[in-house]
This record gives structure tokens, sequence and C-alpha cells, in this order.
């Protein structure tokens, strides 16, 4: 069954996984139609990167056979222990039922594949299983897949931040960020003509939730104290989402994107989009409507 990780020349032009950089120790784990980049460091992946091939995805049950990847000293990796009798969801990054696709034997083991811890980021639960957000956009994301029949390529991770709250031995992200890859059509070019210009281009679009806590810095403190003293996950906030540039993914998870920043899609409109303090070009969304692709 040669389906092992995330091919980059899977779609119509080359789309890289993104680069991790110097000085972070990185291990590349290989899955059935995706790829996790573990960091060992913060136990948790810095990105992961899914291949999804609308034409022959399968609906397969979900399963819920959570375990630790053996190739991986439990050390170096979120594991059960940080998800016990808590309120916190073992989010998925690589999302189950992209890598179902191909003969049933492949989709299967992909399915087990996403139940991997090195694929799971601890999440509030209201955040892993709001239909509006961060499932819908990734719903939104397959449904046009499969409508339309088309490879994607799909790159998720954690923004590793300074103020991620520590719990249990792990440090809990507090965004996450997904960039969805196609190739364009090429282009009709009567008569012949300029073949680099009829050729399928890369396209991407980025996307960042938050679930920052939106307490001031008193309220916070006191908050994160009297969780540590009740071995109670941190606070986490009403979460948001935005559509964002690709280069700000970059910037905020010193990610080298390769191709992808000069493919981004995105359109910003700075007047009233709802955009934090700092950052004029985000787009905030409250629903599936407002994506732009």
């Amino acid at each position: 069954m040669d389906a092992l990780g995330y091919d980059p020349g899977f779609l119509a032009t080359p789309c890289p996984l993104p680069a991790t950089g110097p000085g972070r120790d990185i291990r590349e784990l290989a899955y059935t139609h995706f790829t996790v980049l573990l960091d060992t460091d913060r136990r948790l992946a810095a990105a992961t990167g899914v291949n999804i091939d609308g034409a022959t995805l399968l609906d397969l049950g979900r399963g819920d056979d959570w375990h630790l990847d053996e190739r991986v000293s439990a050390d170096q990796q979120t594991g059960p222990e940080v998800y016990a009798r808590n309120d916190l969801d073992r989010g998925h990054l690589v999302r189950r039922r992209d890598p179902l696709w191909g003969d049933a034997q492949t989709a299967s083991a992909a399915n087990v594949d996403t139940f991997c811890y090195t694929n799971a980021a601890p999440q509030a639960a209201e955040f892993n299983q709001s239909k509006e957000l961060w499932n819908g956009l990734e719903d939104y994301v397959l449904a046009y897949a499969e409508t339309h029949r088309q490879r994607l390529s799909v790159f998720t991770g954690p923004v590793f931040g300074g103020s991620d709250p520590e719990y249990r031995g792990a440090r809990i992200p507090l965004r996450f960020w997904k960039i969805a890859c196609w190739a364009t059509p090429p282009a009709v070019t009567p008569g012949g003509g300029d073949p680099a210009a009829s050729a399928p281009h890369l396209a991407a679009s980025a996307y960042l939730l938050d679930q920052s806590p939106q307490l001031d810095g008193i309220d916070l403190e006191a908050a994160l104290a009297q969780a540590r003293a009740a071995d109670a996950p941190p606070p986490l906030g009403p979460y948001r989402t935005f559509q964002l540039p690709v280069a700000d993914v970059a910037t905020l998870t010193a990610l080298d994107l390769g191709p992808l920043e000069a493919a981004d899609v995105y359109e910003p409109v700075p007047a009233a989009s709802g955009a934090p303090p700092g950052h004029p070009l985000w787009r905030e969304l409250t629903s599936a409507a407002q994506l732009r692709f």
C-alpha cells in the first residue's frame, strides 16, 4: 500500500510541506495520505499536511482508537494524560475525513492514522465541536473538494506563542491556523500561445482560529492560578475565526511556506472587517458564506 505521507506533487503544480527552519527538533512522521511535523520540544505538531482527493472520498465509521506513535518516545508527544478528567478535546489537526480516499483498505488505514496523538492538539470543547467555526470551515473545504471532484492539499497547525498556558506538562496553544491549497484550471489559449501561461497555477487561502481568553491581565493571572490549584485546564475564551493573508501565517509561526505566499488569493478589506488590533488586514468570519476562494 504505497500511500504513506504527504505528496508535494499531488496537485497539478508543486505544493511542498512547510519548512520549519534550523534550531528546532522536528520529527517528520508519515501517515496514510498525510504527514505530521512534530515539534518534540512542544510535544505537538508544528504543522501537518494532508492530500484530499474529492473524487474518491469514502465515508467510514468514526472509531475512537487514540494511540501514541511508537516511532517517537512518549515524553515527546502530548498523550492521554493531558485530556483525562477534563473538558479538553483531542482536536484533530488533520481532519479525520480528509485522508479517507482511494480504495477501502487505504482509507481504513488513514482513518486509524488520524487518531494518533501526534495529530491532536488540546482545544476547548466548544471550539472543536462548533459547526460554525473550526469544523464548519473544514466541512466547507471538504464539501468543495467532493462537489467539484477536486484535489486539495491542506496544511494545519497551532501557533506556538509565549503566552500559551501550561497544563500537565504541556503548553496549550491559543491559536490555530489552516491553509487550503488547490491548482487553478489551465487557461485556454487559442492558437497555442505560451505553454507556461496556460499551465495550472497554485492557489491558497489562509485562516486563523483564536481561543485566547478574553480577560484583562489581573483576571487572567488569577484564573490561571485558580486552575492550577484545581488541576483544571486553563481558561479558554470565546473563540474567533479570521481569514488572513498567508504571509501573516508565516510570520506568526516562523514557518517557511514556500510558494504559498505568492499563491494567496485573499483580497483583504481593512474597513469594518472585525480585525484585531495590529492586524488590519484580517477579516473576522461568522459563517462559511464569508469565505473567499
